[in-house]
């Protein structure tokens, strides 16, 4: 179980420790894990992804938490532009949304690789609630002119390919408990000048039903579903790319997977105290993908692939594409791929308007598409 986080007597709880502190007074003492996630992560000013503590790089050295795919290594970036080309061509659309463009590494080497290709893109919108990360990427991206724009709302209608990578896991979610068979919603309370866990019993349960008698946390995911409905709402014509590390349902409600998949990040190290230092850590959880691909169906849209990152990027010519290139490069490009590194945990899913993707197969997922398994 996870352990309270108190503050050290005689220190002073950090300004958006106080903000949560009193939130949770305000509230009458317990406070939705699902707000917590939201103003640890996105409190503006003040939480993790809007503050201007570096967060992306290879190493803790860097003064980051941890590194995506784009920022490992180029290639990755070069292996997507194959897949966003053909579904540009396929879809008759030129334009690119990305979705937590994060350092905007995987925007720069995308719009690079598909000027390299003969198919330049008319524009490049990205979609990020961090300010912070918005002037970042900005002053990456300023040789990309102003064919790269930057919004935080979504339009009603929109065209094009849409990307997310390791957007979703970042996404608040609602903990549950069950204990003694009964189902509780995991909260969080005022413990001194920090915070607890607390549980209330609740009528939300996981999807499936959990085998066994035995306590057994785990997590729903509203926020994520209901970003995919409102991305099925507003795509008329294009395909959405979602990256990220996950399990289909079975998997994600295994009987042994009793800790739920809750974690936070910082400095390139794991831990399960996700109450501890809101604002100085990362917090994420596992995607279940059943939810996502029965949530854009629901909404209007086709599931056209489902895989993991390594068979994905191998379909897509990651081998050829890291020949020649040095020994550091091809290492990290392994990575990418290896099923005991990145190429398992994270998986591939497009989706597209119902109907729209008759007469073409995306190339990611030629090979060893698992949608079956959904």
């Amino acid at each position: 179980m996870n352990a309270p986080f108190v503050n050290q007597p005689g220190s002073v709880a950090s300004p958006l420790t106080a903000r949560i502190l009193a939130a949770i007074d305000a509230a009458g003492g317990h406070l939705s894990f699902e707000r917590f996630m939201r103003m640890a992560l996105y409190e503006p000013g003040f939480g993790y992804y809007a503050s201007g503590t570096p967060k992306f790089g290879h190493f803790p050295s860097q003064g980051s938490d941890f590194v995506t795919a784009p920022e490992l290594t180029p290639l990755f970036a070069r292996a997507l532009a194959r897949q966003v080309a053909q579904a540009l061509a396929a879809t008759g659309t030129r334009e690119v949304w990305e979705f937590g463009a994060g350092s905007g590494a995987l925007a720069a080497e995308l719009i690079a690789a598909l000027d390299a290709a003969g198919q330049p893109l008319a524009r490049y919108t990205i979609v990020d609630l961090s300010g912070e990360l918005r002037e970042r990427q900005r002053e990456r991206l300023t040789a990309c002119g102003d064919r790269v724009r930057w919004v935080e709302a979504l339009p009603e209608r929109i065209e094009g390919v849409l990307l997310g990578n390791e957007v979703l896991d970042a996404m608040p979610v609602t903990p549950l408990a069950r204990r003694g068979g009964v189902w509780h919603e995991r909260l969080v309370a005022r413990s001194g000048e920090g915070f607890t866990w607390a549980e209330r019993p609740t009528g939300l349960r996981p999807p499936v039903d959990v085998p066994g008698e035995h306590d057994y946390c785990t997590e729903v995911h509203p926020q994520a579903e209901a970003f995919v409905r409102t991305v099925a709402d507003r795509l008329v014509r294009g395909v959405a790319l979602l990256i990220d590390y996950g399990f289909p349902e079975a998997e994600y409600y295994h009987p042994q997977r009793h800790m739920g998949t809750l974690v936070a990040h910082r400095a390139h190290q794991v831990d399960d105290n996700v109450l501890e230092r809101p604002g100085e850590k990362d917090i994420t959880a596992h995607v279940n993908f059943t939810g996502v691909s029965l949530a854009a169906q629901d909404a209007g849209l086709d599931v056209i692939g489902y895989t993991s990152q390594g068979r994905f990027l191998i379909n897509l010519g990651l081998v050829e594409l890291s020949q020649g290139a040095d020994p550091r490069e091809r290492s990290r490009m392994q990575m990418l791929v290896h099923e005991h590194e990145m190429g398992e945990l994270f998986k591939v899913i497009a989706l597209a308007p119902s109907g729209s993707s008759t007469g073409w197969t995306p190339i990611g997922f030629a090979h060893g598409d698992r949608t079956h398994r959904l």
